[in-house]
């Protein structure tokens, strides 16, 4: 107990905001306090562990070795001083909560507008903050802190990640009609010698498709790659290029009148679309909250 009564507990939440921030500014807004408060504060953390904790490094703050290993157990003392204070329950209309989730360009269509209204309507006070990133560096972000939920497709997930399913989704392949035959349907060898728009934040990206095809021992011709789905739509009419996504992100054609859906030619696999969550998070009831409205408004849409 000796160590308690040498420090302010309040410094202990600062070094929570700084150590998630890492960034001055923003842990100051997390903590609705000014920034020469919060800088004073880190002065005060860094003499009472004797180590730097935050350090700057190719222009940013990077957490020191001493810090890294103070995060997991500050966010666990943290919670069990919440729980042991009474204050475990989450009210949503009293929170003024900042959420940070990071959503692929499909879900923040799909999924964002739903959970904005849900948020507004009963929890007017949260704030959400969303980003976008590949599955790896979502992952990442996860385990560091950094956010609170991601939103997309996880088959595969390190240690410490906990997932759940908010919709199953499939495939479907779209053309301008004057690039189909009359059918409207091609064959798995017409299919594969057509040039095709692949949606990836990476151009390099190895999606459910490339892995499906490399069993194969077939590869296809990819034209066109770039992040944005609705622009990838766009790219289709008066072209010759295919493009194959979830089938939602292709509903709603009536601006394109010369584009098609027709089905894949090849045994590709439902996609389980996901949120992800670190297990530090499981029992926290804001986070609960968060991930519960979550489900809720991607099955309602």
């Amino acid at each position: 107990m000796e160590e308690l009564r040498r420090i302010d507990l309040n410094l202990l939440l600062t070094l929570h905001a700084l150590l998630l921030e890492r960034h001055v500014t923003r842990a100051s807004v997390r903590l609705h306090k000014s920034q020469p408060a919060v800088s004073h504060a880190l002065a005060q953390l860094r003499a009472h562990f004797d180590d730097q904790l935050l350090i700057r490094r190719d222009g940013q703050l990077v957490l020191t070795a001493r810090a890294q290993s103070l995060l997991a157990p500050l966010e666990q003392a943290l919670r069990h001083l919440n729980d042991l204070l009474g204050a475990s329950e989450f009210d949503p209309g009293k929170s003024q909560a900042r959420f940070r989730l990071s959503l692929s360009d499909y879900a923040t269509r799909r999924v964002l507008p739903s959970l904005v209204r849900h948020v507004r309507s009963v929890a007017p006070g949260v704030d959400l903050a969303v980003s976008q990133a590949s599955r790896e560096t979502m992952m990442a972000q996860l385990a560091d802190g950094e956010l609170d939920v991601a939103l997309g497709i996880f088959p595969e997930y390190p240690e410490g990640i906990q997932v759940q399913e908010l919709f199953p989704e499939r495939f479907v392949s779209l053309a301008d009609k004057s690039a189909l035959p009359e059918c409207g349907q091609l064959t798995f060898e017409e299919w594969l010698n057509r040039p095709h728009v692949m949606l990836a934040l990476r151009p390099d990206a190895n999606d459910e498709i490339e892995r499906v095809l490399a069993n194969l021992g077939v590869r296809r011709r990819i034209a066109v790659a770039l992040p944005h789905w609705s622009a990838a739509i766009e790219l289709i009419a008066g072209t010759d290029l295919i493009l194959t996504v979830a089938s939602w992100a292709v509903s709603g054609l009536d601006r394109y009148p010369t584009l098609r859906t027709f089905e894949a030619p090849l045994d590709l696999p439902v996609l389980s679309y996901q949120q992800a969550w670190h297990v530090r998070k499981e029992a926290d009831p804001a986070n609960q909250w968060l991930r519960k409205a979550s489900l809720d408004c991607s099955q309602s849409t």
